[in-house]
């Protein structure tokens, strides 16, 4: 395995950088920090970012940590940015505070305004001095039965001036507000069509915390305010040579024909995110696949029919020549929706639980800290801690590294 994955990292290099790759924010070396309120320390979008990261972008080393505190504000941030951020070694970091700054819409005055933008200056410039890349998010919306009332709201209106602060600074500025109304207003047209109790939500009961789809949908405006590219690879053949035309982000070798079968070897410079069972539910709300993660394969001049397309001896799924002359983005094909498609599905599924162990561990730690700061084995505890989390981050790597898939497209039936 490890001989197999130098070797996948020695051709990456060769080939090149994928097409769009240096416009992503999160860079090699990178320390990210996730700074909020309890959205942030319900920590889930945070693991859906690192986990994207980790698979776009194997070769760049990158730190994560989750620095969410429930009830925060942009001046409790500000507060804490030495302890939570710069201690960390950040590089750079979000953050994503607003509603807790006017007491939930209780507080939605000038006053409180006026702090919230204060608070954002601060920590603006404190990043700035330190040379720590920041990222200003605007709020996500609360739950809003007319998205348009809501973007004409105080909270919008307040983030919107801390984006304009953020941009005239010199920083970053991302409105996952506006980004998350886009998938709110999708919700709100498909619940026309549902009974009260399958109704579909971004938001938790008290409308302001957010459901699994709505933190998916927060790392998705997160990801897209980042600069993270739509295309992870895309080959192009024609059928008729066979003949490679274009290879995008990957390096295709051994193609030929094997009978009436097309067989390839595929080596990606990065895999795409997936979401596990049944994710397509959450697909037509928030389009991971189409925007942030398209993993591509088109295939001209096909006689008429129907194939099958496996990779590394999965079955990924059955298209028609139609459909493979067209374009397939197969980012999360699979012909069973309890099992992985592709083998980069595969990898997904076995990095997720890396990520969320890497997570509990510093829960572990946090916790320790937090109610038992006189044991005395803490220091042992944390330094142990420590060593554990530099495996995992190791060990991630190692699964999210691309290696050569065979891919075999072959016809289901004769051709009419």
């Amino acid at each position: 395995m490890k001989r197999i994955s130098q070797w996948s990292l020695a051709v990456l290099a060769a080939v090149g950088v994928a097409r769009g790759a240096g416009d992503f924010a999160i860079r090699d070396g990178d320390t990210v920090v996730f700074l909020g309120d309890s959205i942030t320390a319900a920590r889930t979008y945070g693991k859906i970012i690192e986990n994207y990261t980790v698979l776009r972008f194997p070769q760049r080393r990158v730190a994560f940590f989750n620095a969410g505190k429930g009830g925060d504000t942009a001046r409790g941030c500000l507060d804490r940015l030495d302890r939570d951020v710069f201690r960390r070694g950040a590089t750079l970091v979000t953050v994503a505070v607003g509603i807790n700054d006017i007491g939930w819409g209780m507080k939605a005055d000038a006053q409180h305004k006026r702090q919230y933008l204060d608070g954002i200056r601060g920590i603006i410039e404190q990043c700035q001095r330190r040379k720590v890349r920041v990222f200003i998010c605007s709020a996500p919306p609360g739950h809003e039965s007319n998205p348009d009332e809501g973007e004409r709201g105080f909270l919008q209106k307040m983030c919107d001036e801390a984006l304009a602060v953020a941009r005239a600074m010199g920083a970053g500025a991302i409105d996952v507000q506006r980004e998350m109304r886009k998938i709110q207003r999708r919700v709100l047209e498909a619940n026309k069509q549902e009974p009260p109790d399958r109704k579909t939500s971004l938001y938790a009961a008290d409308g302001v915390h957010l459901s699994d789809l709505g933190r998916m949908a927060m790392a998705f405006a997160i990801l897209k305010g980042l600069g993270a590219p739509a295309e992870v690879s895309w080959v192009t053949l024609d059928a008729t040579g066979p003949a490679l035309i274009e290879a995008r982000g990957c390096h295709v070798s051994g193609l030929k024909r094997e009978g009436e079968a097309l067989v390839f070897d595929r080596l990606d410079e990065g895999l795409p995110i997936n979401f596990g069972f049944l994710a397509a539910f959450s697909y037509r709300f928030v389009p991971f696949p189409d925007e942030l993660a398209r993993y591509g394969l088109t295939v001209k001049n096909l006689p008429p029919g129907q194939y099958e397309i496996l990779a590394s001896n999965r079955l990924v799924g059955r298209f028609s020549a139609e459909q493979f002359a067209a374009g397939l983005n197969i980012t999360s094909a699979t012909p069973d929706a309890w099992q992985p498609g592709g083998p980069w599905d595969a990898q997904w599924a076995v990095l997720s639980p890396l990520t969320e162990a890497r997570d509990q561990l510093a829960q572990s730690e946090l916790r320790a800290k937090t109610f038992l700061p006189q044991h005395p084995r803490l220091t042992h505890w944390c330094a142990e801690a420590a060593v554990i989390n530099q495996q995992l981050e190791t060990l991630q790597r190692h699964v999210a590294a691309p290696v050569p898939y065979r891919f075999i497209l072959r016809p289901t039936q004769p051709a009419k």
